[in-house]
């Protein structure tokens, strides 16, 4: 492989516009990224971006070269290095004899959506008609059927209703600001020295952004259903929400819930999600949620819902790991789930035991009259989740 120089775009750029400007050498490293997210490794564009500076770095003399710049940059987990090694010589050597100790289905798979740039965002959220359609045959694996609830009141609501933080971007106000000396000096010289009224800026008030992760374990599909539509009103009423399903691998499905219509935007959520009504794995999915950089940063400062039972399969410990590290991200960490209906609910299972003293609320998420009110309501106070149920029980 010869020594060509990478040119590694930002990961913002559309991938087609990417790749033509990439060499061909390049290739067959980009390749080996998407091959281990794939299977299951928390690979962040920026880690191959860095893997192809590294492999130019080094020459390359030898595919040495190219494996220690892949386990320098990719850093994939110790108890997966004989995975990775069999990976790699199966994608660089062609060796596919290669046999992978371990049990697949625990491994946590992540989905991103792709991250459509503005033009494409904007593109789809004002298809309404047959634009969507397609010839090709489709089987998609969950059918989300039109019923009368009106969320249009959620909707209106949302993008005042959610926690304000102060942004650093300032905006011209005409009182109650600091001094805009450049401006003021300015006007100054414009008017040959006399003093007109002061110009004054003042730091503005920004949204923060929400985060709802749902969890699409079949212990919750009575709920799914509701939850989508939720979620979907909310990318409409706000500007910053991001929203990830989870049971056994994580999905992001924001791009899909920007479409205007609600039918088409689920349906096609539905053909991205695939483990629908399947098994539950809450805490290695935050977690690798969490190890995705760019997934990390939608957390940072953010409300974070979390519409779940937290009924968690095995030991809770990576749970309680995830948890903890979403709370000293969010400004404000939330878990609603449907069990809390029930007025004889307390959280008395070892998981919600261990989360309680680090989560903000714990509320019911039953109905979808509920949660709207709770969402809604973020911006105000409230006592923490450990007092309330303290108090409870």
């Amino acid at each position: 492989m010869s020594a060509l120089p990478l040119t590694c775009l930002p990961a913002s750029s559309p991938r087609e516009r990417g790749e033509e400007s990439l060499p061909r050498a390049a290739a067959p490293l980009l390749g080996f990224g998407r091959l281990l997210r794939r299977y299951g490794f928390a690979i962040a564009p920026e880690q191959v971006s860095c893997f192809m500076q590294a492999v130019t770095l080094l020459g390359p003399r030898s595919m040495a070269d190219i494996r220690e710049a892949a386990l320098a940059t990719l850093a994939p987990p110790p108890d997966r290095r004989d995975e990775f090694e069999a990976h790699f010589q199966s994608h660089f050597y062609g060796n596919t004899s290669a046999m992978v100790e371990g049990d697949a289905d625990e491994e946590t798979r992540i989905k991103d959506d792709g991250g459509a740039s503005q033009e494409e965002i904007e593109a789809i959220s004002h298809q309404e008609g047959g634009e969507l359609s397609s010839g090709a045959e489709q089987l998609s694996r969950r059918d989300f059927q039109r019923d009368d609830d009106d969320l249009a009141a959620f909707r209106r609501k949302l993008a005042s209703a959610l926690p304000a933080r102060r942004s650093f971007r300032t905006v011209r106000t005409h009182s109650r600001g600091k001094l805009d000396l450049r401006r003021s000096l300015r006007e100054i010289v414009s008017a040959d020295g006399d003093v007109p009224s002061p110009l004054l800026r003042r730091r503005q008030t920004v949204p923060r952004k929400l985060l709802i992760l749902i969890d699409v374990s079949g212990s919750m599909k009575l709920h799914t259903s509701d939850y989508l539509k939720l979620a979907h009103t909310a990318v409409q009423g706000a500007d910053r929400a991001e929203i990830f399903t989870f049971g056994t691998r994580l999905t992001r499905i924001t791009g899909a819930l920007r479409i205007r219509d609600r039918d088409q935007a689920l349906a096609r959520a539905a053909t991205q999600v695939d483990d629908w009504d399947g098994g539950t794995r809450m805490g290695p999915t935050l977690l690798a949620f969490l190890s995705v950089p760019r997934f990390s940063a939608f957390a940072r400062g953010a409300a974070v819902v979390i519409l779940s039972d937290a009924l968690e399969r095995g030991d809770h410990a990576e749970l309680e790991m995830a948890m903890r590290r979403l709370s000293a991200r969010a400004f404000r960490l939330s878990l609603a789930t449907p069990l809390a209906g029930d007025p004889r609910f307390r959280p008395a299972t070892a998981a919600l035991r261990a989360i309680l003293p680090v989560i903000d609320d714990l509320v019911d998420g039953s109905s979808l009259k509920g949660l709207t009110d709770f969402i809604l309501s973020l911006a105000r106070p409230a006592p923490a989740a450990t007092t309330i149920w303290k108090r409870v029980s």
